[in-house]
């Protein structure tokens, strides 16, 4: 293999190349993308400009859907683009951008669900000392610690790969840039970088994930000292919110905490966590929440 130390570009190979296929891709996922950005701008929007939206829940939801729309940006219209492109071509600086967007925004809904999943533990477990707790200054903080551990997240996936060399032929087999894709095309012994990348987006996920299904599994034990109508309210809010969990994190589990191998399976399973959970968040969200419905209701219908 040739050896490129300075490369300028890399070549991403895409969901398919079959270019029937692709126009398939085109639509579905325009229609996709669009869908993501119109239902969690309308979520922000609602949440924002609602003075019925005030308590922390609210609050939280506002970043998971800024953080939803903007995650799946980071690599949704490059794929639409390149569906319907002859050369899928992505320069190199655009591709460690992409890592660090794809890490930053996927941090970001991470922290975000967990603190959530707190919100709702204090909520239902600790009611009466719930606005103490989940003060405005607290949840202020929670919110610039999600930022901060985003921001070092990412930072660190972009350190891992920024200074590899690579080989030619500089295809990657995937529809966005990231650190294993890029990893296979180094041209050294990259087993220390995997490694350290695993102990990094690995442990974010398996840690975040187990406190989240404690979180949960403390509430839902609660729910047994409930009346039979808190306890089938509480329920149906924990069942929506474990949905968006596994949908998002057993991908992202299955992707992050393995050693560097490859699977066919790989780049459908990174559709579910890039885009897939961004479309249903704001459905699970919204269409199960009767607040969030009854102030998009007086809000739009007061604007006509």
């Amino acid at each position: 293999m040739e050896l490129n130390s300075s490369i300028t570009e890399f070549i991403l190979f895409g969901l398919t190349q079959d270019v029937e296929k692709e126009k398939i891709v085109f639509v579905v996922f325009l229609f996709l993308y669009i869908g993501i950005l119109l239902s969690n701008s309308l979520i922000i929007i609602t949440i924002g400009c609602s003075g019925m939206l005030g308590s922390p829940m609210y609050f939280f939801l506002f970043y998971l859907s800024f953080a939803d729309a903007c995650f799946a940006t980071s690599t949704a219209p490059k794929l639409i683009v390149d569906a319907v492109s002859k050369k899928k071509d992505i320069s190199y600086n655009e591709c460690m951008t992409q890592i660090f967007a794809v890490h930053f925004f996927g941090g970001m809904e991470i922290f975000v669900l967990v603190i959530m999943s707190f919100d709702r533990y204090v909520a239902i477990c600790k009611p009466l000392r719930y606005t103490t707790i989940m003060s405005q200054h607290v949840c202020g903080a929670l919110l610039k610690l999600a930022w901060l551990g985003s921001c070092i997240h990412s930072t660190v996936q972009v350190s891992l790969i920024v200074k590899l060399p690579f080989c030619g032929p500089i295809v990657v087999d995937h529809y966005f840039c990231d650190v294993q894709p890029l990893l296979k095309l180094a041209c050294i012994d990259t087993y220390v970088i995997n490694l350290l990348m695993v102990s990094n987006s690995g442990t974010i996920c398996m840690v975040s994930f187990i406190l989240l299904i404690i979180s949960y599994g403390f509430i839902l034990h609660s729910l047994s000292h409930r009346s039979a109508e808190g306890r089938k309210k509480a329920f149906s809010t924990c069942t929506s919110h474990i949905t968006v969990v596994i949908l998002f994190f057993v991908p992202c589990i299955f992707t992050y905490t393995r050693p560097l191998v490859t699977f066919p399976v790989d780049k459908m399973v990174a559709v579910f966590y890039t885009i897939g959970t961004p479309l249903l968040n704001p459905l699970i969200y919204t269409l199960r929440n009767a607040d969030i419905k009854k102030a998009m209701k007086k809000l739009w219908c007061n604007q006509q």
